[in-house]
């Protein structure tokens, strides 16, 4: 019988601090959508703008590379 009534505290403990946990994260996004639409739109540019660079840098890297090795063989 004392097992019976440990189980079910726990399980009336596991389940309302599960009800609790859920409540909070989806009060606090609601609060503030517009705050945080901007500065991710700026970011997403950011990472766009230098994953173009990365790509520019890489492309000079080959080129360059590929005129060293001719260099040598015309020599």
């Amino acid at each position: 019988m004392k097992r019976l009534a440990l189980f079910v505290v726990a399980a009336v403990f596991a389940f309302t601090t599960m009800a609790i946990a859920a409540e909070k994260p989806a009060a606090a996004p609601a609060a503030a959508p517009a705050a945080v639409a901007e500065p991710a739109k700026a970011d997403v540019k950011k990472e766009e703008k230098k994953a173009v660079k990365k790509v520019k840098k890489a492309k000079a890297k080959k080129a360059e590379k590929k005129a060293e090795e001719a260099a040598p063989a015309a020599k």
